[in-house]
């Protein structure tokens, strides 16, 4: 899907398409926004706002997700990748966001991950993952453009069986899972044998070799950075990581030892 098996994650009001060209040296993918998208969702990044949490806020949002992508200078190559990460109440927005990014060759990720009250009390963020069915129709709409299509989702949630949540996403059209393990990194494992069919991003405290290594070791076929993304040094910490693990890899194929997975 990328190379190097590394992206930086989005941070709302943060990653934008300036953050993402300054990560190029040592990334395959970025994830920009979130980004809401209609009123209700609008409504709540303004109250984030103005108790003094980051967001995007625009007037035309999906005009905005235009125009980050038109504005994307050093993010280019067939192996780079970009996906907007999108917050909204309903499917419509979803298709015309998505529509956007199918014709600039970019991905649309569904935001299933955010926990502040505000986004929530408006059904978007973590409360989807306890309405996989709105969760699923969310990723077909986005589907219906030719979008490559993913969801950004958080282990740890009560009720929540997230390999199961990945099955119906991969089957609704995602191409992707972006996991927030929280402190439960196993839970990869579970993902990943439960959707193989899925690209799987590994998220949370990935700074360097240790994390890196432990969740390609669970089956996750690339990790992401969060709140470090805009330092270099992590991220080429990270880099080198995740280039050793694969290299590592490919070096026990060839000696056909499929047990040295692990550099």
């Amino acid at each position: 899907m990328f190379a190097p098996r590394v992206a930086v994650a989005s941070l709302s009001g943060e990653s934008d398409a300036a953050w993402a060209d300054a990560a190029v040296p040592h990334v395959g993918a970025a994830f920009l926004g979130g980004v809401a998208l209609d009123d209700a969702s609008q409504a709540a990044a303004r109250d984030l706002v103005a108790r003094g949490r980051s967001e995007f806020l625009a007037d035309d949002p999906v005009g905005f997700v235009a125009a980050q992508l038109g504005s994307l200078d050093e993010f280019g190559g067939e192996d780079r990748f970009v996906a907007v990460n999108v917050r909204a109440t309903s499917p419509d927005p979803i298709r015309a966001v998505a529509a956007v990014c199918a014709d600039r060759g970019a991905g649309v990720e569904i935001n299933a991950h955010c926990r502040q009250d505000e986004l929530c009390a408006v059904g978007c963020g973590e409360t989807l993952l306890r309405d996989s069915d709105r969760l699923a129709a969310y990723v077909a709409a986005a589907a219906e453009s030719g979008a490559s299509v993913g969801a950004k989702v958080r282990a740890e949630i009560d009720g929540v069986d997230l390999p199961n949540l990945a099955a119906t996403l991969a089957d609704a059209g995602a191409d992707w899972l972006h996991v927030d393990a929280m402190d439960s990194e196993a839970v990869i494992a579970d993902v990943a044998a439960a959707a193989p069919d899925l690209f799987l991003v590994a998220n949370n405290g990935v700074r360097g070799r240790e994390t890196a290594t432990e969740y390609l070791d669970y089956g996750a076929d690339a990790v992401s950075v969060g709140r470090p993304s805009d330092n270099p040094r992590v991220l080429c910490r990270v880099r080198t990581a995740v280039d050793d693990w694969f290299a590592g890899r490919e070096d026990a194929a060839e000696s056909g030892d499929e047990s040295g997975v692990s550099a």
